[in-house]
């Protein structure tokens, strides 16, 4: 039986495979435990991915609520 993915909003940074190696910061509608996987699924092959340390605010999660994300669903933040 497939796992849920919760309700949680995961933050997770992205590391390009450039010389640059450039951060990019993702979120992912899952768990922590599954965010990775659907991030590392969305980007380039070569490019890492890590828990984000940085812990989301209250105002910062009711604006990526907004996002309406579905279960399972990651986007890249811009900015």
């Amino acid at each position: 039986m497939a796992e849920s993915f919760g309700s949680e909003i995961t933050m997770v940074e992205v590391t390009t495979d450039h010389r640059s190696a450039r951060r990019h910061l993702w979120v992912a509608a899952a768990k922590p435990s599954q965010a990775l996987t659907l991030v590392l699924c969305a980007v380039p092959l070569g490019w890492t991915a890590e828990i984000a340390s940085d812990r989301l605010t209250r105002r910062q999660l009711s604006e990526l609520k907004k996002l309406n994300l579905e279960p399972g669903e990651v986007r890249e933040l811009k900015g």
